[in-house]
């Protein structure tokens, strides 16, 4: 009875083991920090994904705020802009709504009415003044 075989032996080893490893795992991220760069964070966002992302006009945005997305909560802002398309002509005004994780801009999107339609927005001359190129200061 004092006896085991190498395989049975093993067992309590092996699971020690498992059990370290399990107990030093990456601890999840927090979800829901505030993002304190979200300006600089929508703009470069928006640098690679606007048609031409100069000359921008009527720009606005919002501060973070927490909503529901989904089944939690997110920190989302919600930007309105009139930009140029590759014609180098203006598009009209259009809403975009960004959502944060961990603090960092994750996602930015056409936003609805529901999403944006109320936001408390404020100028964003940041977005006004965005360029590309040497020629930018």
């Amino acid at each position: 009875m004092g006896r085991c075989t190498a395989s049975l032996c093993l067992l309590p080893a092996i699971a020690l083991a498992l059990a370290a490893c399990a107990g030093s795992s990456p601890k999840e991220p927090e979800p829901n920090i505030f993002p304190t760069d979200y300006k600089r964070d929508i703009i470069a966002t928006l640098t690679r994904v606007l048609d031409d992302p100069t000359n921008v006009r009527e720009a606005y945005i919002s501060e973070p705020v927490l909503r529901a997305a989904g089944k939690e909560e997110r920190y989302t802002v919600c930007v309105r802009s009139n930009s140029r398309n590759l014609q180098r002509e203006y598009s009209g005004r259009a809403d975009r709504i960004a959502y944060f994780f961990g603090g960092h801009l994750n996602q930015l999107i056409d936003a609805t009415k529901e999403q944006c339609g109320n936001a408390a927005y404020k100028l964003f001359p940041e977005l006004e003044k965005m360029c590309l190129g040497q020629k930018c200061e």
